[in-house]
């Protein structure tokens, strides 16, 4: 399970670099327009008491239960297919991968930037939609940061057929280090652009986690 909002450092990392995908083909360091799963409905950056937390949006035309399975319950497994030249394995060295507690290792190629991040599933609701976990481990916190606390929730959108993806990052830093809102603004565009490829794999895949 490894839904995609880690640190912005790895985001810059693998999405301002051309690739072509199979179902998928993007220059991800290109306009927002051209890259964005749709315009974000709402953004919020705050910090108090040495925690930045971030809020965002994202709207998309897949039904909130196919976002969820590949982008939270399958994602040890998708994410790998779909980013090969960046993501080496996604693997469970404690706990099931599939309750709270269990802990996920993300291995990255050679040649990237980073070598691994460890995640802690806090809690998952399949029922509901919901996922919390925190990035506890690995060389893209640095060394301003403690831990990064992810909480997911995929809703129906109202418009009809498609979902509502919000997320939650608290940022929990190293003594007085804060992130700029710039830097959040930065990355999220191009956090978009792997939504957008997960997006068009679903729907040339109509029957993928149907």
């Amino acid at each position: 399970m490894w839904a995609p909002f880690p640190t912005i450092q790895f985001y810059g990392e693998l999405v301002t670099k051309p690739a072509i995908y199979k179902y998928f083909r993007v220059i991800l360091n290109t306009t927002k327009e051209s890259c964005a799963i749709s315009s974000s409905r709402y953004f919020n950056l705050q910090t108090i008491m040495g925690v930045s937390t971030f809020t965002q949006e994202y709207k998309c035309p897949i039904a909130p239960p196919r976002m969820f399975k590949a982008l939270v319950v399958d994602s040890n497994n998708l994410f790998p297919k779909l980013f090969p030249q960046f993501i080496k394995s996604v693997n469970v060295i404690q706990g099931d991968g599939g309750a709270a507690g269990s802990i996920e290792q993300v291995n990255f190629t050679e040649g990237t930037r980073f070598k691994y991040v460890k995640h802690r599933i806090d809690e998952i609701d399949e029922k509901n939609l919901v996922c919390k976990y925190t990035m506890i481990e690995g060389d893209a916190l640095g060394d301003k940061l403690e831990s990064i606390v992810y909480e997911v929730k995929f809703e129906a959108d109202s418009d009809g057929g498609g979902c509502i993806c919000k997320m939650t990052s608290h940022y929990h830093m190293v003594g007085e280090f804060e992130i700029r809102k710039e830097e959040i603004e930065a990355g999220k565009d191009k956090v978009a652009g792997i939504y957008k490829i997960v997006e068009n794999y679903l729907l040339d895949n109509p029957q993928v986690y149907a």
